[in-house]
This record gives structure tokens, sequence and C-alpha cells, in this order.
């Protein structure tokens, strides 16, 4: 089961977080990092049908991770029941969505524009995606997309595994919450410490609740309202990039 762990977040978000370290020490290397900027969603091509396979080619690597996870779990004998995906509660599972959505969600921008004005984190363009019939549903599936991997490879698959292999809770949902700060680490030090929070917080809701429906939901309306509101409002107000 090490082993496992190991290729998983070895082609998954492990390497993401190695290669997120490096951009950020490399940003710290070229100057200030209030002085930068990182996209999120950034164009891949120059024609707008290709840059919407490439878009499309991204959010199916997602989406492929994420099933990894869970396939691996239920060809361990388990079902996808076990981890929360399952549709029993589906109000319940959005009411806790748009609770956690709001409690993470307004307190993270703080939290950036505080890391920001301290020079601790880069400029964040959620997305420079021209302005094309396609922009808006591709930003929805992105965010969709990074929700269903991160909650289901970290959450789902990774305490369940931990928790398999006898890692008490507590440890478990820490070790989970410094990957996921880790393959943020290139927004700057804001963005892993937030994210490391917000790791800690939805591990501990499923643990106690076992719901992963409704973390998935919750990252989904978090990354669709960063997404979106910046492609609609950057420009009209001040403090946007």
């Amino acid at each position: 089961m090490h082993t496992e762990l190991w290729v998983v977040f070895g082609i998954t978000l492990g390497l993401s977080g190695v290669r997120s370290a490096l951009s950020l020490l490399q940003s710290a290397l070229r100057g200030p990092l209030a002085d930068q900027k990182v996209t999120l969603n950034a164009p891949a091509a120059v024609n707008q049908y290709i840059d919407l396979g490439l878009q499309l080619s991204f959010v199916a690597q997602l989406l492929g991770w994420g099933a990894l996870g869970g396939y691996l779990l239920v060809r361990a004998g388990l079902t996808l029941r076990d981890i929360g995906l399952d549709r029993l509660r589906p109000g319940r599972d959005a009411l806790l969505a748009v609770g956690l959505a709001a409690l993470i969600g307004i307190p993270g921008l703080g939290l950036y524009l505080v890391a920001r004005a301290a020079g601790l984190n880069l400029t964040v363009q959620p997305s420079t995606l021209t302005d094309t019939w396609w922009r808006l549903p591709v930003l929805i599936l992105s965010a969709a997309g990074n929700a269903w991997a991160e909650e289901v490879l970290l959450t789902g698959y990774l305490l369940t595994r931990l928790r398999q292999l006898g890692w008490s809770p507590n440890r478990s949902v820490l070790v989970s919450a410094l990957v996921r700060g880790s393959y943020h680490l290139y927004q700057g030090i804001g963005g892993g410490v937030g994210n490391v929070v917000l790791g800690l917080v939805f591990g501990r809701v499923w643990q106690r609740t076992g719901r992963l429906w409704a973390l998935v939901g919750a990252h989904t309306l978090i990354d669709v309202v960063a997404f979106l509101g910046y492609a609609v409002l950057a420009g009209h107000l001040s403090w946007l990039p």
C-alpha cells in the first residue's frame, strides 16, 4: 500500500507539489514576489479551437486523476459510497457545500490580499483566457476538474489509505493538508498556507461526516466564483490585477 501511495502521488499531486516548490524558488530568485504574476487558466494556443481542445484535455487529466483514486479503492474492495460519493443526501450535501465555500472562500480572499501586500505572494490572475464563446463553460469545467481531482485523491483516497495503514486521524489530515499546500506554492507562501488551512478543514469535515460530494461541491463553488468573477470583473475593480 505504501508503494501504491508513492506511485499515485508521484504521477499526480505529489509531482505537482515538487514542481510548484521549484516554481516558487525560481520566482523568489527573480525578485519581489508581489511584482510578479501567475495565471491559473491561461491560453494554451493561438488558434481558439486548438486552445479549446487543450483546455479540455487539461480538464480530462484532472478527471482521470480523481478516477484513479476512486478506482484503486474500489479495486481494493471498497465502494464509492464508503467515501461519500453517492446520491443518498443531495440536499444536505449541497447545503454543506455552500456553507464550506463561504467559510473558506471569504477568509481565503482576505489572506491572499494580506499575503500579497506583505510581499509573500505573487499576483494571482485566475484567468487570462480570451473572450470566446467557450471561455465561461471551460472555466466552470476547470473548477469542477480541480475539485474532483483534489478532493478524491487527497481526501477520499489518501485519508482512507492512511487510516488503513493505522495512522491517527490528526496525522492523516495534516499530511493531506501539507500535500495540498505544496502544489499551491507556485502562488507564493500565502497560497501554500491558505490551502493547508483549507485541507485541515476539509479533511476534518470528511472524517466527521463522510460526505465527499459536499467537499467536491464546496471546492467547485470556490473556484467557480474566483474564475468567473475574475473573468467578468477584471478591469472594473481597482484591487483586481
